[in-house]
């Protein structure tokens, strides 16, 4: 599945995870936010609609789009496409967010996105990147083997519901 990233430069260069999947070439680098909405599912974690295995078609067409840039700044900095998808209840495992529900970094997120709709050798792929990346499915095993198991945003609502309380 193709990856594209749209990356503000906001976080330290040598613990980016965007830079480092557009520097390896497992992602190619967005220009500009319009080519976010072009195609694809765009993650948006304020998007109303949950990413799901009913997304696969379009992010088969048109890939997986991401942002790069400071949670601080997300809210300003992501614009409303129609293609957003948000992603459900995980926990970060990456240095920075270690433990901490929604705060993944980029790679978890397109990890998760990619696991979710049954690309699971892709998204540990990426992972592989990153010292701490295997950890991310370990620890999300349970919750991330139920959403990829569900058909639509609305069951991935009802199930993150069970893995928040």
């Amino acid at each position: 599945m193709d990856l594209f990233i749209l990356d503000y430069r906001e976080c330290d260069p040598d613990k980016c995870t965007a830079r480092k999947l557009i520097d390896k070439k497992y992602a190619e680098k967005i220009v500009n936010d319009r080519e976010l909405g072009k195609a694809g599912i765009y993650l948006n974690p304020m998007a109303e609609k949950a990413i799901s295995p009913a997304d696969k078609p379009e992010a088969n067409s048109g890939g997986i789009r991401a942002i790069d840039c400071t949670w601080t700044e997300a809210e300003e900095k992501i614009p409303e496409y129609e293609n957003g998808r948000a992603l459900p209840y995980l926990v970060a495992v990456n240095p920075i967010n270690y433990g901490k529900p929604f705060q993944l970094t980029t790679v978890e997120a397109i990890a998760a996105a990619l696991y979710i709709m049954g690309e699971e050798d892709q998204a540990k792929e990426i992972l592989s990147l990153f010292n701490w990346g295997e950890q991310f499915v370990k620890m999300n095993k349970e919750p991330l083997e139920d959403y990829r198991e569900a058909e639509s945003s609305s069951e991935i609502v009802e199930i993150q519901k069970e893995y928040m309380e």
